[in-house]
């Protein structure tokens, strides 16, 4: 592979290492569609990695979110039991279908994405203080908002049957499952949405950790792909993890939602066996 290639996929990695560390879906979203669409990666290969990737994303960005308190420890080992498993099945599944079959699930996902994306915009007004955090909930303060955050957590059984859908989508198209897990965290279960970002980033590295090695086993990891795809990530993410808390996340909702319907189309024409240029 060329040297020129290399780092145009390492800088690649590097945006998307930004923006997906930034809202906590991971960048596999967008790491997929890039490298198929724009180096011709198999897509087989491509989820390999991103699902490397995300694994580097996850450990870069989580100490720093950690010693902000931005995570909430207890809900993300709480919900990463169900996303574990689902994340096991997702990586033996893949290995069966064909390419057209995963562009396909992948176009779908991605306009699922950007309506989350529109919908967490809606959710993010300002919310109602609770006195009682309860057992899963937590507190933290917002450098945007310049207050602390105290927030409670409802219904848990909904959060661990959509986590579980979430690990088993991730296996299947290494996109880290931040897309279905942070929405689902900001509507369906009352977590801030800073909070839930970071509380995403430190569950998707266990849940791609289960099914790397499904992939890898099966020659679906190309270390000449993965490496620099990985190490832009990695920069990226390391650099993301400093500035969140200065970024106004909605408008980072409403860019990645345009960026990801773009994508979607052009899976969806790829899925259709169209030439995409």
């Amino acid at each position: 592979m060329a040297w020129s290639l290399t780092m145009e996929i390492l800088i690649m990695g590097f945006l998307t290492g930004i923006l997906g560390a930034m809202v906590g879906i991971g960048g596999g979203v967008l790491l997929v569609p890039f490298l198929t669409l724009v180096f011709h990666v198999p897509i087989h290969t491509a989820i390999g990695a991103s699902i490397v990737a995300v694994i580097a994303t996850s450990s870069t960005s989580a100490s720093t979110y950690l010693e902000s308190r931005l995570t909430n420890l207890r809900l993300g080992m709480t919900l990463e039991t169900a996303t574990a498993t689902g994340g096991i099945l997702g990586g033996l599944t893949a290995a069966l279908l064909s390419r057209q079959v995963l562009s396909g699930i992948f176009a779908v996902a991605l306009v699922g994405t950007a309506y989350s994306m529109l919908k967490k915009v809606k959710a993010g007004q300002p919310r109602e203080e609770v006195e009682d955090t309860g057992r899963l909930g937590s507190t933290f303060y917002d450098a945007n908002l310049k207050r602390e955050v105290r927030y409670n957590v409802k219904r848990l059984p909904l959060g661990l049957f959509i986590s579980f859908i979430a690990g088993n989508i991730s296996g299947l198209l290494g996109i880290g499952g931040g897309v279905i897990k942070v929405p689902m965290m900001v509507l369906g279960m009352g977590v801030p949405m800073r909070a839930a970002a970071a509380t995403s980033n430190f569950m998707i590295g266990v849940t791609a950790v289960a099914s790397a090695y499904i992939y890898y086993t099966r020659g679906f990891v190309d270390p000449l792909i993965a490496a620099p795809t990985a190490i832009g990530v990695f920069l990226g993410a390391m650099l993301s993890s400093r500035l969140a808390g200065r970024v106004n996340s909605n408008f980072l909702a409403k860019l990645l939602a345009v960026v990801l319907i773009f994508l979607a189309v052009q899976m969806a024409l790829s899925a259709a066996g169209i030439q995409v240029r």
